[in-house]
């Protein structure tokens, strides 16, 4: 089962990644961390990689699709969770050719719904509990950094959503409910999959 979580930073789709990673063998597909792991491994796609970064540019869409494509090419597993990927219609149509070519299906989307000031108010809480507990805090957790990543994402990946929405793959979640109850909510939505 192939599956993509779509949701705003902070709206808890690493953490629901774990858990059906966890629960059902799945392999999350991060494109962080794959863009860190290639970073430094040495490869070719790897310097590459590392040469784009470390100029401070953005990485294009064929790496991440070849990435991405790299993954698909090993052991699959419980299936794939995509997270952070597609971000915008364009990568949405290139991962759309992949797995066809892969011979593969996107099986769900779903939309983790959030209120955008309950997730200003979770990054604040999350940096105060780091310091707290003695720990740094990310850079970018605070109120004024996650509006602006807010406002990034309604702009590139909200399209995302009607986009899927009209090739009836997506399935929308509370996605403030508790942990328990968002996982709840997923599994009743890849249970009918």
């Amino acid at each position: 089962m192939n599956i993509i979580l779509l949701g705003p930073p902070g709206a808890g789709k690493g953490t629901q990644a774990a858990k059906l990673v966890e629960e059902r063998d799945m392999i999350q597909l991060s494109t962080g961390d794959m863009l860190r792991a290639a970073r430094t491994s040495g490869t070719e796609m790897g310097n590459k990689v590392a040469a784009i970064m470390d100029a401070g540019e953005l990485v294009t869409d064929e790496i991440v699709i070849g990435l991405i494509r790299e993954q698909l090419e090993g052991d699959k597993k419980g299936g794939f969770i995509f997270d952070g990927f597609p971000r915008t219609l364009a990568q949405a149509d290139a991962l759309g050719e992949l797995l066809a070519e892969k011979g593969e299906t996107l099986d769900a989307v779903i939309e983790m719904q959030v209120d955008d000031e309950v997730l200003v108010g979770r990054v604040v809480n999350r940096a105060a509990e780091a310091v707290a507990a003695g720990k740094p805090a990310r850079a970018d957790d605070n109120a004024d950094s996650m509006r602006v990543r807010l406002m990034e994402y309604y702009k590139k990946t909200s399209p995302l959503i009607g986009y899927y929405h009209a090739k009836g793959d997506l399935s929308s979640i509370d996605g403030l409910a508790s942990i328990d109850d968002v996982a709840g909510a997923i599994k009743a939505v890849l249970d009918k999959s």
